[in-house]
């Protein structure tokens, strides 16, 4: 997989066709599409669970240091998730 470009200033939204939601069944986040089903570790489900069409990269990665101050490199942590999220059409552009 090519490594895009995640810029701290762009705002982006789950993809057309593909919901996140929590799954009690599985007890974790997932993202839901025609094709089936992702489950997400917890690191996963709190990026995601940020996004929202309106935050930017920016925004939620200065949420989650705030929700997290003891996790070590969480920002390109954060950043990775979007371009790993990008990657795979889990979310688009806004």
């Amino acid at each position: 997989m090519t490594q895009q470009s995640i810029s701290k200033n762009e705002i982006y939204a789950i993809a057309m066709h593909h919901r996140f939601q929590w799954e009690e069944a599985q007890q974790c986040y997932v993202i839901l599409f025609p094709e089936g089903m992702v489950k997400l570790n917890g690191g996963a489900g709190e990026v995601l669970k940020r996004v929202n069409g309106k935050a930017s990269v920016a925004d939620i990665v200065a949420d989650i240091q705030s929700t997290f101050p003891d996790a070590p490199n969480i920002e390109a942590d954060v950043v990775g998730m979007f371009d790993l999220a990008v990657g795979k059409a889990w979310l688009r552009k806004v």
